[in-house]
């Protein structure tokens, strides 16, 4: 086996060791040798109308890069310690399978532009795998809410129960933010979907002079407009980090509060024993650990993104090899969220709600309160007073104690001749979901409909997903 190296004519002697150890990708980089491969070809086939290649050479390497694609995805051509990168190896094994002509095919490109290339193919055909993880998530969450469109709960501010809710639109809460995350993954490939084919080092190819139709055989909508831009940016890698970090945090915020569902003392939700863990110690735990390892995971993805934007931000344009920690980056975002996504969907999925547990917990702490004072506005009182006789309701049942709903008409009206007794037809958590039937609301008509207008966009979204992109 040949070793090859993209550079070092002019070097007097070999590279040492420890430079090599350092330049190195890592084997995590050949992951992108899909890519390259239609890359290769796509160059091609510019080198065939500069009139580089003849048709039986491009023929020649086009045919042979395929046999290469075929036979890495089986693994019968693996890379050697020796490649450098991607490209070093893709390369070597062409040149030695087809010498001469196989090497004609490094004119007009460089290993600047193929590197942007290579990633930002990667990161749009990941962004539709990650994508249809997601929608599995929340194919798992709607399911869920679609059962729970009646289950009363109550909605939380500072942690401390505030008003009653249904089930189903806490859960549509975190479904909604999904939702952002997706249609985010859908903006960040408009914005990417230009090639830095043809920009070569960074001055742009003397050779390669129609980047525009290589753009369009993989998938872009054009070529980069500036070859400087085109080898020396990498907002798009940090615009995609910013995605899957939003898309952790998102998952990180679902993930606290299953561990409050499922605790001891909320018990609302009881996790299937094929998502959950034990102890090694006590016999009776069952611990959220998909739950405690996503929000975990969600730091990974927030240092990704500071990674990227840290080493981008003192760079002068165009090409520095500081820009090869893009990849590190980025693999690291994508394979936790494979692992991540898949995992909580499952535990979302077989998650065994308790409606009953869930029922007594919609009215403790004064959570039907807000329903007095509104039913006193509607009647006339400022809500500055309605407020304070609602507070004065609270007092006193603090006192007492009791629920709202358990004080005597005698003890409303000494706290105000305001307080009729019809008052207690609001005093309810049915009541209080009802009344809150505009247009975001908690009432069950309201969220059901929520819940279709999501389907309706998943739809959508699942659609774009399955449109893949000219190289994938």
């Amino acid at each position: 086996m040949s070793e090859t190296r993209l550079w070092g004519a002019r070097f007097r002697c070999a590279p040492d060791d420890a430079l090599m150890n350092l330049s190195r990708g890592g084997m995590a980089h050949f992951r992108l040798t899909h890519f390259d491969i239609v890359s290769s070809q796509a160059h091609a086939r510019e080198l065939l109308r500069a009139q580089l290649l003849s048709q039986t050479e491009c023929d020649a390497i086009v045919d042979k890069l395929s046999e290469f694609d075929s036979a890495i995805e089986r693994g019968d051509i693996t890379p050697s310690l020796a490649d450098e990168d991607v490209h070093t190896f893709m390369e070597r094994i062409l040149v030695d399978a087809l010498g001469d002509t196989g090497a004609k095919l490094r004119a007009g490109r460089s290993r600047n532009d193929q590197a942007a290339n290579n990633l930002k193919l990667y990161l749009r055909a990941e962004s539709r795998a990650l994508g249809s993880l997601l929608l599995e998530l929340q194919d798992a969450l709607m399911a869920q809410a679609g059962q729970h469109l009646h289950t009363l709960a109550p909605g939380f501010t500072h942690l401390q129960a505030a008003q009653p809710i249904v089930f189903a639109h806490q859960l549509l809460a975190h479904a909604q933010t999904f939702s952002r995350d997706m249609s985010r993954f859908m903006d960040w490939d408009k914005r990417s979907a230009l090639s830095p084919l043809g920009a070569a080092a960074m001055a742009g190819s003397a050779i390669t002079l129609q980047p525009e139709l290589s753009a369009a055989e993989l998938g872009y909508d054009g070529p980069c407009e500036n070859s400087i831009d085109a080898v020396g940016s990498r907002d798009h890698v940090a615009e995609f980090l910013f995605v899957t970090a939003m898309l952790g945090v998102h998952l990180s915020r679902l993930s606290e509060e299953v561990t409050l569902w499922v605790s001891r003392q909320f018990q609302w939700v009881e996790l299937d024993d094929s998502f959950s863990t034990g102890s090694s110690i006590m016999p009776q735990k069952k611990n959220p650990d998909i739950a405690e390892l996503t929000r975990g995971r969600a730091a990974r993805l927030i240092g990704t993104l500071t990674t990227m934007l840290v080493a981008l931000k003192g760079l002068p344009f165009s090409y520095n090899r500081d820009l090869a920690e893009d990849k590190f980056a980025a693999f690291e975002a994508v394979d936790v969220l494979h692992k991540v996504l898949p995992a909580m969907t499952g535990m979302i999925r077989t998650m065994r709600v308790k409606p009953v547990n869930m029922l007594p917990a919609a009215t403790q702490g004064f959570t039907l309160a807000t329903e007095v004072a509104d039913w006193l506005a509607r009647r006339g009182v400022p809500f500055s007073k309605a407020h304070e006789i609602t507070g004065a309701m609270v007092k006193l049942c603090e006192d007492k104690p009791c629920e709202l709903h358990q004080l005597s008409d005698d003890e409303m009206q000494m706290i105000s001749p305001l307080l009729l007794p019809k008052v207690r037809t609001v005093l309810t958590p049915e009541a209080a979901v009802g009344a809150r039937s505009g247009y975001n609301g908690t009432a069950p008509a309201q969220v059901t409909a929520q819940l279709q207008r999501l389907q309706q966009t998943v739809a959508a979204q699942r659609s774009w997903c399955q449109r893949k992109t000219g190289a994938a």
